[in-house]
């Protein structure tokens, strides 16, 4: 089946046999910052090129409560730090919500500045479970010298970073594979999720997504009519790699953008189900990989 509306997500899962979705990249924030960011976001079609309507813009409350009527069983805040001093306001934040959220997986960030190696030395001891990088709102280069060490502590932990490294929808200096290529040279066991595909550089990201192990991909807008159609420059994702995107077997894990996303939820889970007309082998047992068994993986599983 396809899900026309979120009333038939769980419908769709269910379909899969599968007892629920695991989305990787969903967003929480404080309310001061949260409204920052819906500001942004609304301000945004001059900068894409076509309006960015957000879909749910309730409380933190009512987000959690939709995101299990969907059936998302876990899900991140994924907060991310845009300028120095903030990281560890974020990161005091998404520990209580965590706390206070048992579905929520336990997200912190990281930001380059001095005092980057200690705490997230003593976030992934005390148990944080996701890091969340973005390099287009932070502006900064991943192999800054004043986060290497932090890398190397994620790395050797094997906790998960999610990492929006691509120049979608915006791009600016410090966007696209360099710098995430050159971390990966230096910390090759890193567990990095690739945010959006590495859009619009799919190919550059898929790459490394080939060359190392622990390197990820998530779904996050891509396929959707929205990206598809947004001008990053150069159109939307290749068809050509998709047969890549098989080979890559489970690599490729569910994320949204809730609530930050212009469409209903289900439309990402549309988007995945109709990429089998694309390519056939991108059937029900790849979708059963995406959105439970590789976010288990990765990140245990939320039944047990």
């Amino acid at each position: 089946m396809i899900p026309e509306s979120d009333a038939d997500v769980p419908a769709w899962w269910s379909s899969l046999g599968l007892p629920g979705l695991v989305d990787v990249h969903v967003h929480f924030l404080p309310p001061g910052i949260q409204r920052a960011v819906y500001e942004v976001f609304d301000a945004a079609g001059p900068k894409i090129g076509q309006p960015w309507p957000i879909t749910y813009r309730g409380t933190h409350e009512e987000r959690v409560d939709q995101l299990r009527a969907l059936g998302v069983r876990r899900f991140g805040a994924l907060p991310y730090a845009h300028k120095p001093g903030v990281a560890t306001y974020l990161n005091d934040w998404a520990r209580d919500f965590a706390a206070r959220t048992p579905d929520a997986f336990w997200s912190a960030t990281l930001y380059p500045e001095p005092e980057a190696a200690t705490y997230v030395t003593d976030l992934v001891a005390a148990g944080a479970e996701v890091f969340k990088v973005h390099v287009q709102v932070g502006e900064f280069a991943l192999d800054d010298p004043l986060i290497d060490e932090a890398w190397g502590t994620l790395a050797d932990a094997g906790t998960p970073v999610v990492i929006h490294a691509g120049s979608g929808p915006v791009g600016n200096a410090f966007t696209g594979p360099g710098s995430l290529a050159r971390v990966l040279q230096q910390h090759p066991r890193l567990t990095a999720v690739v945010a959006h595909m590495g859009a619009p550089e799919y190919a550059d990201f898929l790459a490394l997504a080939e060359r190392y192990e622990r390197t990820h991909l998530d779904t996050t807008m891509v396929w959707t009519d929205f990206f598809e159609a947004l001008d990053h420059g150069h159109g939307g994702f290749p068809a050509d790699l998709l047969p890549r995107v098989v080979d890559l077997g489970p690599k490729v894990l569910l994320g949204s953008d809730f609530p930050t996303i212009p469409y209903p939820y289900a439309h990402q889970l549309e988007a995945l189900t109709r990429l089998r007309d694309l390519e056939p082998r991108l059937d029900d047992d790849w979708l059963r990989e995406v959105c439970w068994h590789t976010p288990v993986r990765l990140l245990g599983d939320p039944l047990e």
